[in-house]
């Protein structure tokens, strides 16, 4: 009986529940142990009202923490019970986890290592199927993204990633506030933005709440910002800004150096900041700007650095003028792909202007889309979407599952 007690106590079982036996199989590695309850017990189940004494019993196994090296498992006799309305409902035990056949701390310790591990790792671990494991994170990532409020949501970031090779993407909606993913589509059209819409109604918000969302200079984006979030503002971030500034000095390295050997080798030193470079590097890019009038990189790379400068200011109507100045300079050079970039920047001047004041950048989701592609090489790629959704949730949509398991860890 002392045996009873103290397993009673490990599981957090109480009256009416009790330990009736346990069955150690050391050569099978399992731990069994048959939970009953006592006679006369009288139990609640969900959508009826009161207690009711039970009407007949069903066995049932539940999988748990394992015991030392040994696979755990709870045998229960669980009643049925005859609701005043003449239907027969199943109880459920306290401990009995959302998916058929676990507990709820076994079901909390695979979601703590699903967001660290593979699926197929984490089966490994488990003993589980794969199949099992997947479906089992799917139940509670559908259900704790149901249960969403977006009420309170008033900025977002849009940013699109890779799920295989070739222009097959998926988009990414964030809060931009809470910096946590709260929807996942496929594709990355306008489409998806108009998706993401129809979803913010479905949890409590509205279209028209959303005051600011940055994006890149994607057309389909841009389309679909315009057209369903009516009154946000879109921003372009410098630091988009800037990274098509740094293409097109490669691009105009790249071209110069067919003629002019003594800029080979010179890619990192142009492209990263001055300040990260080693003094081996920095004596090469100085060499370089040396010959401004002569070498269009080193104008190139002069012009970007003016870009950088002018968007680190937060007067709006500095900016404005500043930017407009730059364009017309680099519009009138040589420096033919830095010219697109002027282009480019004349094209979309307000959205690029409106980062001044919002300061909203995209860099966190970037940042989320390079787990998730580490993620995705780890297990060698996901095939269907509701998978890639699952795991883009668990990684970056900080979902608070002890809201549906106690036993399980809080978004941090």
């Amino acid at each position: 009986m002392v045996t009873e007690k103290i397993f009673e106590a490990a599981l957090n079982i109480s009256a009416p529940w009790y330990i009736a036996g346990i069955n150690f199989e050391p050569d099978h590695k399992k731990l069994r142990i048959r939970v009953d309850f006592e006679v006369g017990s009288h139990f609640a189940v969900s959508g009826q009202l009161g207690e009711h004494p039970p009407h007949d019993t069903v066995t049932k196994t539940y999988r748990h923490l394992n015991f030392f090296q040994h696979e755990c498992e709870l045998e229960v006799r669980v009643p049925r019970v005859k609701c005043p309305d003449g239907s027969v409902r199943q109880v459920t035990p306290p401990w009995a986890g959302k998916l058929s056949g676990f507990t709820l701390l076994f079901e909390a310790f695979v979601m703590m290592l699903c967001r660290e591990m593979t699926f197929s790792g984490v089966a490994r671990v488990t003993g589980l199927s794969v199949h099992r494991v997947m479906a089992l994170c799917e139940r509670y990532v559908n259900t704790a993204v149901s249960a969403a409020d977006f009420s309170e949501v008033r900025r977002i970031a849009i940013d699109e990633t890779s799920r295989a090779k070739g222009h097959d993407y998926v988009t990414l909606f964030a809060d931009a506030q809470a910096r946590k993913v709260i929807y996942v589509a496929e594709g990355n059209e306008a489409v998806t933005v108009e998706g993401f819409a129809g979803n913010l109604c479905a949890h409590h918000g509205k279209p028209t709440q959303i005051e600011v969302v940055s994006i890149d200079m994607w057309p389909a984006f841009i389309r679909g910002v315009t057209d369903h979030l009516p009154n946000a503002q879109i921003t372009f971030d410098k630091f988009h800004v800037i990274a098509h500034a740094s293409t097109a000095i490669d691009k105009t390295r790249r071209l110069e150096q067919k003629l002019d050997p003594s800029i080979k080798g010179l890619r990192w030193a142009l492209l990263k900041d001055r300040s990260k470079l080693n003094a081996s590097q920095r004596a090469e890019l100085d060499t370089l700007l040396a010959h401004m009038t002569t070498k269009r990189t080193a104008r190139a790379w002069h012009y970007r650095e003016q870009l950088r400068e002018i968007l680190t200011r937060k007067q709006p109507h500095v900016v404005r003028a500043l930017l407009s100045h730059w364009c017309t300079n680099v519009s009138r050079s040589k420096v033919e792909a830095m010219k697109e970039v002027a282009q480019m920047i004349r094209n979309h001047f307000e959205g690029i202007l409106a980062w001044v004041t919002s300061r909203q950048t995209n860099g966190f989701l970037e940042a989320i889309n390079g787990l998730f592609q580490a993620a995705k090489r780890k297990a060698r790629g996901y095939v269907r979407f509701r998978t890639i959704r699952t795991v883009i949730f668990l990684i970056a949509g900080k979902l608070d599952f002890s809201r549906l398991n106690p036993y399980a860890a809080k978004p941090t």
